[in-house]
């Protein structure tokens, strides 16, 4: 049976995308829950492709971030634009379609337990109206992707946490979304497996130039963003060794002699030279580097933004104490 699609202006209304217009912008954001403000005046801007990485501690607003982004809540002050749209002044049902151009992947892979695998990454499609026959076989393409179409018809609670992690993100790509969230996508896995779901991610950014945000505790994930990327003539990740790739790791460098003395900072510039915005719009033609940023989040106040190696570098006495333990 052929499902209705919905209409064209529904579907592209909060897909595109401007190059060098930021994707996603929280300004003088705040927001509290029982008399405590998780988040206090958070500003910060996203552009087409970067990918914005998250780091602090458990609650210092990661997660919040992505749920205000999203529209899931709002924020008590500030405002949240994303593609354009003022996000907590959108009525419920525009938020519903608002919803249906991101991506989410969330730490516990939130499948449905009663669904099979096919019908967990089918779900979205589904709920769009897509055609079955094409939704069948983006389904296949996707868990192909991730490399689980062997279960297909298998249940979420047949899966080790590392195979419902990667179904998760199939689902998340299944219908090529501007923007993907990622909230912990590696918690609680082992490091071998962790290694895997960030090579998946890596290949999603490189191949489909989405923009993201992602929330971790583990200082290996941004490094792994920025430091690496996926070659299409080999179909590996490799190092990347081009103008905007970082050498550094975060190994025991960060604790010895720094190389530059940088004091904490708000609101750095992203990775992205003036005149060069759209390169970053474009990866999959251009074969340009997807721009990674870190935003260290303290207290609900951004402690420090801007890249991976800047990071690394730093002699701020807070920011080598958590580099060392957030590993």
């Amino acid at each position: 049976m052929t499902r209705a699609v919905p209409p064209a202006e529904s579907r592209g209304q909060f897909s595109e995308l401007v190059p060098g217009e930021p994707v996603i912008s929280f300004k003088d954001v705040r927001i509290g829950f029982d008399e405590r403000e998780v988040l206090q005046g958070i500003s910060f801007e996203t552009l087409p492709g970067e990918t914005k990485v998250l780091l602090g501690e458990g609650g210092s607003g990661k997660t919040v971030i992505m749920k205000l982004a999203a529209g899931l809540m709002r924020p008590d002050s500030g405002t949240v634009t994303v593609m354009g749209h003022d996000i907590g002044a959108m009525p419920e049902n525009e938020l519903l379609q608002f919803r249906r151009h991101i991506g989410f992947v969330f730490q516990e892979g939130a499948l449905f337990d009663s669904m099979t695998v096919s019908e967990n990454v089918s779900f979205r499609l589904d709920e769009e109206g897509v055609d079955e026959a094409e939704a069948d076989k983006r389904v296949h393409e996707a868990l192909r992707f991730v490399e689980m179409e062997p279960a297909i018809e298998r249940f979420p609670g047949e899966l080790s946490g590392g195979m419902r992690r990667r179904v998760s993100i199939a689902r998340a790509l299944v219908d090529h979304p501007p923007i993907v969230f990622y909230d912990s996508p590696t918690a609680g896995l082992d490091p071998v497996t962790c290694q895997t779901i960030m090579s998946l991610i890596l290949r999603g950014r490189d191949l489909q130039g989405v923009t993201s945000l992602l929330a971790t505790q583990r200082v290996q994930d941004a490094f792994s963003l920025a430091n690496f990327r996926y070659d299409k003539s080999t179909n590996r990740i490799v190092r990347d060794k081009r103008e905007n790739g970082n050498a550094a790791q975060p190994t025991n460098q960060a604790q010895r002699a720094p190389v530059q003395s940088d004091a904490p900072r708000k609101a750095l510039t992203p990775n992205v030279s003036k005149g060069r915005e759209g390169e970053a719009a474009s990866i999959v033609e251009n074969g340009a580097i997807s721009p990674t940023n870190v935003l260290v989040l303290r207290e609900g106040k951004i402690y420090f933004e801007g890249p991976a190696d800047e990071l690394l570098r730093t002699s701020d006495a807070y920011l080598k104490e958590f580099l060392a333990s957030a590993r």
